[in-house]
């Protein structure tokens, strides 16, 4: 065996390890944090006595103790859910009026419309309720159906074009294509462009402005304003589900599109329904 090699400086022999010059001394360890190393080993060991800790084959020990982390939130799950029940049952049994009438239940519902928002309509509606192409932002005051709180629960309720829903809102704008010649829809298109503001064709503005007090004045307004009646969009806002250009227009004039949204009532229910119509309101572009 080879003799220990000793520092010159401090005296203390080294470990024998060297690199590029270094060497490593071998002090011992404090005596306290050797304690304190075998003290943890203790707590350790006592620790899997009394608490679950080591996996059997179908499950663990159970410990001294017996706690179960599982069992602890169930208990603060049942004791959250007592502590709602009271506000939930008093949303199942008042109007959507009443509601938005108390500040505490609006409170409750807005943050439980909040979190159901979250499950089921983000898909859709984006995660901040933005929308996007296709499907209407609720944060903005545009509103094919009304923004009234009444008219938004209505259409979550029974959703859009739904037609498992009897009492589904039901809207669709005829394809001209099989009403209007092409030249007559390009020229009705380039008015709805103008009206929102979109670069149009000027020389059919004054064709297309004809055309469209013919065809869609009825459900679009004169002014094309829109009609919250029929679900008919506003024109006039440059706000829009499917279009953003006169070539836009001109194809959902053609052949138009027509979204679905489901009816949740029946899935969630009533209450939850009138949690999320109190959410969606509050977003600001409710009226």
């Amino acid at each position: 065996m080879s003799e220990k090699h000793i520092d010159e400086i401090s005296g203390v022999s080294t470990t024998g390890h060297e690199w590029d010059g270094i060497r490593e001394l071998d002090n011992p360890m404090p005596r306290w944090w050797v304690w304190t190393f075998y003290a943890t080993i203790v707590w350790a060991i006592g620790y899997t006595i009394a608490y679950p800790a080591w996996p059997l084959i179908s499950s663990a020990t159970p410990g001294l103790l017996g706690f179960s982390s599982r069992v602890e939130i169930q208990k603060e799950l049942a004791a959250a859910n007592d502590a709602k029940a009271q506000y939930v049952a008093s949303i199942g049994t008042k109007t959507i009026e009443e509601i938005q009438a108390d500040d505490t239940l609006r409170t409750f519902a807005t943050a439980a419309g909040a979190a159901a928002f979250k499950v089921n309509c983000v898909q859709c509606h984006g995660s901040g309720a933005e929308g996007s192409k296709g499907f209407p932002n609720l944060n903005d005051d545009d509103w094919l159906w009304g923004g009234k709180i009444t008219d938004i629960q209505q259409t979550i309720a029974h959703g859009i074009r739904f037609d498992a829903d009897p009492d589904t809102r039901i809207s669709e704008m005829p394809a001209f294509k099989d009403i209007l010649q092409p030249e007559q829809i390009s020229a009705v298109s380039s008015y709805a462009a103008s009206l929102m503001g979109f670069p149009a064709d000027q020389a059919k503005l004054d064709d297309g402005k004809k055309l469209f007090a013919e065809n869609c004045a009825s459900c679009h307004g004169e002014d094309g304003k829109g009609m919250t009646d029929v679900g008919a969009p506003n024109l006039t806002d440059a706000i829009s589900l499917l279009v953003h250009s006169e070539a836009d227009i001109e194809s959902q004039v053609r052949s138009p599109k027509h979204g679905v949204m489901p009816a949740w009532q029946g899935r969630l229910g009533e209450t939850t329904v009138k949690e999320l119509a109190t959410y969606v309101y509050s977003l600001g572009g409710g009226r």
